[in-house]
């Protein structure tokens, strides 16, 4: 029920500058392919629950600064566009966190694919963006821990932003990171305003223990 651009695309490596090993091609290869079955499956879960054709991009793979972090962002996402966003924390073998950022225009029409018939209040809005977003995590978490053969969980849903412009939401000094891997996704729904965007941020911890699970990976094959 969903489409997934067949556009190459690599997972970025690692910058010396940042006293960190890069990763090797084999390594970036098997990340970015355990990463297009996890987006993959949670366009498959959207589509499932809305009932309708989802279309994801290439999922993209890369170290991020917390400096840069809203100029990359924005390339998916309009930073002066409103939006609503739910936060999830993940843990155990790999700690970081999931962000999914819904356009507004897209939340807005959340509730009409979703089969309501009836203008929803505030309340039922947030627990619709919150079931969604947690659909969404859930299945990426899920996907790259089955691929991987590793332990991660990850926390309840929140609402970290409601009708807000990006730029206030993405705050470089309330992140606790310096540098971040960061695995991106869009949504969207053919012939509709729906649009939203899964952001994962690895933090510079999980960037190395990630490398060891990577080459188990790879010794199994």
């Amino acid at each position: 029920m969903y489409y997934a651009s067949t556009a190459s695309s690599k997972a970025g490596t690692l910058s010396p500058t940042m006293n960190m090993q890069p990763y090797t091609e084999d390594q970036n290869d098997a990340l970015q392919e355990v990463v297009n079955i996890a987006m993959g499956q949670a366009g498959d879960s959207l589509a499932r629950i809305l009932g309708n054709f989802v279309a994801l991009s290439v999922p993209r793979i890369r170290l991020v600064t917390v400096k840069d972090v809203i100029k990359t962002v924005t390339e998916m996402v309009d930073a002066k566009a409103e939006i609503s966003a739910v936060r999830q924390a993940f843990a155990n073998s790999l700690r970081g966190e999931a962000i999914v950022v819904f356009a507004q225009a897209g939340a807005d029409d959340l509730a009409d694919l979703m089969g309501y018939d009836t203008e929803l209040d505030q309340s039922a809005e947030q627990e619709l963006l919150l079931e969604v977003g947690n659909l969404l995590v859930g299945a990426v978490i899920n996907g790259i821990s089955d691929t991987l053969e590793t332990d991660l969980s990850f926390s309840a849903p929140s609402l970290m932003a409601e009708r807000t412009p990006l730029e206030r939401v993405l705050v470089p000094e309330q992140l606790s990171w310096t540098h971040a891997l960061l695995m991106e996704v869009n949504f969207t729904v053919e012939g509709r305003d729906f649009k939203c965007h899964l952001l994962m941020f690895m933090t510079e911890e999980a960037i190395d223990t990630l490398r060891g699970i990577l080459d188990e990976f790879l010794e199994g094959i």
